[in-house]
């Protein structure tokens, strides 16, 4: 516990849920990290798609940015729309449940928490690329440095919400501030004439290509810059009150600063002339033309490195709500659904670092190597959120449905139009596993959901009784010698029968010999049956014999007494066989078969 209490913090007592939660301020540093991150790699990932074309089509990266900054806005505003209809909380897995079905609302929950997932590898290889862009000596332990970033964001977020967005404000507001000054800067040299474009290269196109399926696959790239919107429709309850309205303006505000970053990026690339590169990032060569690498060149690879890697920390936060969600309707797992000691979920914040830092290592930490993974999720969950919205205005007929609906469909239409275009110009290049995935996950979950029912219908005291009448009760007491351990657990034993007998495993006949003359002095008069054991082992004669019992006492119940000695000090346990554990563990799934553990403490 001490060591648990120094990561991640003492327990904090759930009546201060409420002072947990998030100002505008501090929501925007935790929700909009992984949005506003993406201006680092968006506009590179357009010119990678571009150059297969040669110089040809790159004058159109400003174009495909501009065209994106457009669908933000459309989905910025139709978020705008579901936050205030779901007040606590309008995720895509929430609002699709509730409009379209509960395999609808499944399959937008699957491609959330893939995207988040794939947030967490993408940002932190992402963040660690921009590391190694300035110091390139730092290469080869790069998937050692992604590792140690998941480990850091994971206790960090597992410190509780509002410490997170302490920990979180200033290096989000480090590089807003940063890019800022970059674009602004770049613009006045421009604007000015005081800094020379330099030449543009010129590149080979490949041997064959397809202008408009180059121009797609950009915007698809591109789209990644989108990523992370949904974050604050689904996080509504982490804010303070009014909730809503707190969170509605953290979206637009977070909507605004990304699409004035991200046109501005690549205006600034497009007119330097920049061209991705291996091992340095196109936002570092754009920072070293326009400061040269200065101090101010390195505070704005240190901002950016930052920002990336906590990007991953706006899944931290979806990722282990949007499981409690689904846990509480029996889709997930229902340890998702508890919350730990500083009132996070943190089973979820676990779970997710363990499957991106698998991610990070089998992708050896490369960012264009995940890229075609991202993005397909996120825009299929908001496909189906807005579309789900449409029909909760058609249903309800609120106040201004008819507007309300128009925004919506609006979304719903260009959002389905992006998901067909980054599933066929991504299929190949890995957005299939991601199409696969879902169903699987899909599935999965359904599966979750009949067992909890099952249960729930088998353990119901309605409409059926199970209650059993024991004809006979059975004891059985292991034994691995006569010890004072074995005592107490046969003096227990016949305290809950008078059919007890004790059993003991031969291994080596005199040491049977041994201890069937201690057992006639303090067996107290219970038998003591002696199996054969061919192959040494205790577990199968002493199973042959439970169930031969069974067979004896149908209609009865068998309790096996298992007599244990428990060291004082942890390290001490590993001294001794765990025989009495596995034990327990085989007779759990014996019907009619009960054991119990009779402990003897020892002093030291």
């Amino acid at each position: 516990m001490s060591i648990k209490s120094l990561l991640i913090g003492q327990p904090i007592e759930t009546v201060r849920e409420k002072h947990e939660r998030l100002s505008k301020i501090t929501g925007l540093a935790i929700f909009s990290s992984d949005n506003l991150s993406s201006v680092a790699y968006a506009t590179e990932e357009i010119l990678l798609a571009l150059v297969i074309a040669g110089s040809a089509l790159l004058s159109y990266a400003v174009g495909i940015s501009i065209a994106i900054a457009a669908l933000l806005a459309i989905i910025a505003i139709s978020y705008f729309q579901t936050i205030h209809a779901y007040p606590s909380g309008g995720g895509s897995y929430i609002v699709a449940k509730d409009n379209l079905g509960d395999t609808t609302g499944l399959v937008a929950g699957a491609a959330l928490l893939i995207d988040y997932v794939l947030t967490v590898s993408v940002s932190i290889t992402a963040g660690v690329a921009a590391i190694t862009s300035a110091f390139p000596a730092l290469g080869d332990y790069r998937v050692l440095l992604c590792l140690a970033a998941i480990v850091i964001l994971m206790i960090g977020n597992l410190r509780g919400l509002r410490e997170a967005g302490k920990i979180f404000s200033l290096p989000t507001y480090f590089f807003i501030i940063s890019l800022f000054v970059l674009i602004g800067v770049g613009l006045f040299k421009v604007l000015t004439g005081t800094e020379a474009a330099q030449p543009a290269a010129e590149l080979e196109a490949a041997a064959s290509y397809v202008p408009i399926f180059i121009i797609l696959r950009a915007f698809a790239s591109g789209c990644a810059a989108v990523t992370g919107i949904e974050a604050v429709s689904n996080g509504v309850r982490a804010f303070r009150p009014p909730e809503a309205r707190n969170a509605s303006m953290t979206l637009l505000i977070m909507a605004a600063l990304l699409g004035t970053m991200f046109i501005g990026t690549s205006f600034l690339a497009d007119h330097y002339n920049i061209l991705p590169v291996e091992n340095e990032t196109v936002l570092s060569q754009l920072a070293a033309i326009i400061f040269s690498k200065g101090p101010v060149y390195y505070l704005i690879q240190a901002s950016t490195a930052l920002i990336l890697i906590l990007a991953a920390n706006t899944s931290f936060q979806d990722f282990p709500r949007l499981s409690s969600v689904m846990a509480a309707d029996g889709f997930m797992p229902r340890q998702f659904g508890s919350r730990g000691d500083r009132l996070v979920f943190s089973n979820g914040i676990v779970i997710l670092g363990v499957f991106s830092a698998a991610l990070v290592v089998i992708f050896r930490g490369e960012t264009h190597a995940l890229i075609p993974l991202y993005a397909v999720g996120v825009f299929l969950a908001i496909t189906l959120s807005q579309t789900g919205m449409v029909k909760h205005w058609f249903d309800n007929r609120e106040r201004h449905w008819r507007r309300n609906l128009f925004i919506n469909g609006i979304g719903a239409v260009t959002t389905a139009i992006v998901v067909v275009v980054i599933a066929s110009t991504k299929f190949i290049h890995g957005a299939w596993i991601v199409i696969i995935a879902i169903p699987v996950i899909v599935y999965l979950t359904k599966q979750v959901k009949r067992h909890y029912d099952s249960v729930a219908d088998q353990l119901s005291m309605q409409g059926r009784k199970r209650m059993l009448e024991y004809t006979h009760h059975s004891v059985i007491v292991p034994v691995s010698g006569v010890h004072q351990a074995v005592v107490n657990a046969i003096r227990y034993a016949k305290a809950l029968s008078n059919d007890v007998v004790a059993v003991y495993v031969c291994f080596d006949p005199m040491e049977t010999t041994i201890v069937k003359q201690k057992w006639n002095t303090h067996g107290m008069d219970v038998p003591l049956i002696i199996l054969e054991s061919e192959y040494r082992s205790v577990i199968e004669p002493l199973m042959e014999y439970i169930d031969g019992v069974r067979e004896t006492h149908r209609g009865g119940v068998i309790t096996v007494v298992l007599p244990e000695f428990v060291p004082q000090k942890w390290w001490q346990h590993l001294l001794h066989n765990q025989t009495a554990w596995l034990i327990k563990g085989l007779l759990l799934f014996k019907r009619g078969v009960v054991s119990t553990s009779v402990p003897l403490h020892l002093d030291k």
